[in-house]
């Protein structure tokens, strides 16, 4: 399977409400991911990034989903996502960039960029 099939499994993942069952099948034990390369908005490890995603996951109620344009060079891939959610109370609309960088067919790094 080619890293950008990978990724766009992920995305299939994402959208139809299986986000925690392609983490533990996509991300590396040493998982690094961070908002928009903010040190204080960096979490090291699946561990922490697994407990993220599960409040994420559990504090979430979706109003609707886009998925952009879908990249794909070797060992790094992105994606365009604009997102409406409600999220730990607070309704957030917004446009993001997801960037991977793969290892063994595993995520070792992501980021995501977007405007707070």
């Amino acid at each position: 399977m080619s890293n950008k099939e990978r990724v766009l499994d992920l995305i299939d993942g994402i959208t139809s409400g299986k986000l925690l069952e392609k983490f533990e099948q996509y991300y590396a034990e040493n998982v690094v991911m961070s908002e928009n390369k903010d040190p204080e908005q960096t979490r090291e490890g699946k561990v922490a990034n697994r407990e993220y995603e599960t409040w994420f996951v559990n504090n979430s109620t979706w109003h609707g989903v886009e998925v952009g344009p879908v990249l794909a060079d070797g060992d790094h891939t992105a994606y365009e996502m604009t997102m409406d959610a409600t999220v730990g109370g607070q309704r957030i609309q917004r446009t993001q960039w997801a960037v991977q960088q793969w290892k063994d067919g595993q995520i070792v790094r992501e980021t995501f960029y977007y405007n707070a």
